[in-house]
């Protein structure tokens, strides 16, 4: 799987965001044949929000590959949530899903009871979920939009960190989703970008806030990933190009980034905490 081409997707757009997988040509690749699991996350149970599809499923399948118990939370993409269950059933793993609005407060303390309680435990928490709606300026950027975005991709961070809390011990790990926005801007992705940076600052005084109980706070930031959240919120001509102006010419496929959330997750990465991992085709930031 190493040396991916440079590649030029087919032009295609979905109206509906977070967007649904399998609706994607060619469909994101989730899954490493190659990789070869140690038993690293033995015994322990994840949550991964936006664990349907995407980044989400390629961390789902990998923490299962490591022997882990997951569930996963999701917006509303029933058929995806259905896959990523059965692609890790059919590997022998555990895997439960939870269909819920994240931006509530109540409904993300649900999906961590559902998962505790599914499993016996939370050990591992995966925030993930996210949304961006693309506007030419500050100016087309709506009250309502902003709001959608910020409670979409911090609020439902930290509902899901709160709601977690009491059930994570010490050697418990908690991984956020930021993104290369954070770090260098994007004109066209305002608010998604002042909450990724948001993000980073959350990872970072969480970690602070942990690390004297021995939990461990942590983020990555992706650069361009071929997942449904492309092809929902750019246009068909924008998707078709995705990731050809990155350093290395090209956009990663979701298995590329899991083994990092791997590594964060288990006691690989016990010296680490605060930090944020970027694997983003190439971007110095």
């Amino acid at each position: 799987m190493q040396n991916q081409p440079k590649q030029v997707f087919p032009p295609q757009h979905q109206d509906t965001q977070p967007g649904t997988e399998s609706a994607m040509n060619p469909a994101p690749v989730y899954d490493n044949p190659a990789y070869r699991p140690a038993n690293k996350l033995q015994g322990k149970t994840a949550l991964i929000t936006g664990g349907d599809s995407g980044i989400g499923r390629a961390v789902a399948l990998a923490f299962a590959k490591e022997g882990a118990n997951v569930a996963i939370a999701y917006l509303n993409e029933d058929s995806d949530a259905d896959e990523t269950v059965a692609l890790i059933q059919a590997i022998g793993g555990n895997a439960v899903k939870f269909r819920t609005d994240l931006k509530c407060e109540n409904s993300a303390a649900e999906a961590v009871k559902f998962a505790a309680d599914s499993f016996g435990g939370l050990d591992i928490l995966v925030n993930n979920a996210a949304v961006q709606y693309p506007q030419n300026s500050i100016a087309d950027i709506s009250r309502e939009q902003l709001a959608h975005t910020f409670e979409s991709n911090i609020y439902s961070y930290f509902w899901a960190t709160k709601a977690a809390l009491p059930h994570l011990k010490s050697g418990s790990a908690i991984i956020n989703t930021t993104s290369v926005v954070a770090f260098k801007g994007s004109p066209r992705l305002i608010d998604y970008s002042a909450t990724k940076g948001a993000i980073v600052s959350f990872t970072r005084a969480m970690a602070m806030s942990l690390v004297k109980q021995g939990g461990r706070v942590n983020a990555v930031a992706p650069g361009p990933v071929w997942t449904p959240l492309i092809v929902s919120s750019f246009s068909a001509e924008e998707a078709a190009v995705f990731g050809s102006d990155s350093p290395m010419g090209r956009a990663a496929q979701p298995y590329e980034l899991a083994p990092v959330y791997v590594f964060l997750a288990n006691d690989d990465s016990s010296n680490i905490t605060g930090q944020m991992f970027h694997v983003n085709s190439g971007e110095i930031v």
